[in-house]
């Protein structure tokens, strides 16, 4: 089975820019569904994912991205990119990839393999 790692984490200022990587091991991220998914300070992981990319590498977008969002993959590097932008505070979260077989869908409860997740901070 695939394994997944993110890494690109860290501590940003508001406005700031990160990206994120989720490297696949065990299998190759152009054979899945890669999401990302993201656990706030104190919450439960969200329901749905904020960004996903096709085998086909059709992105999808969760609704309240504003355009903040770039999801991107890699395949000779077996990794898939998250660019997060003009990052907030609210922002701040632990932030997961996650594989699944089949079509796009932003359902965490869809998705099979899971990262240990990287922390993202967003403060001044």
């Amino acid at each position: 089975q695939v394994q997944l790692v993110e890494s690109g984490g860290g501590w940003v200022q508001p406005g700031g820019s990160l990206t994120l990587s989720c490297v696949a091991s065990g299998g190759s991220v152009g054979d899945y569904v890669i999401g990302w998914f993201r656990q706030a300070p104190g919450k439960e992981r969200e329901a749905f994912g904020i960004a996903c990319i096709s085998s086909s590498d059709e992105s999808t977008y969760y609704r309240d991205s504003d355009g903040r969002l770039t999801i991107s993959r890699d395949k000779a590097k077996n990794t898939v990119y998250l660019q997060l932008n003009s990052l907030k505070p609210e922002d701040t979260a632990i932030y997961y990839c996650a594989a699944r077989s089949g079509r796009p869908n932003l359902r965490q409860d869809l998705y099979d393999y899971w990262g240990q997740g990287t922390q993202v901070t967003v403060s001044s």
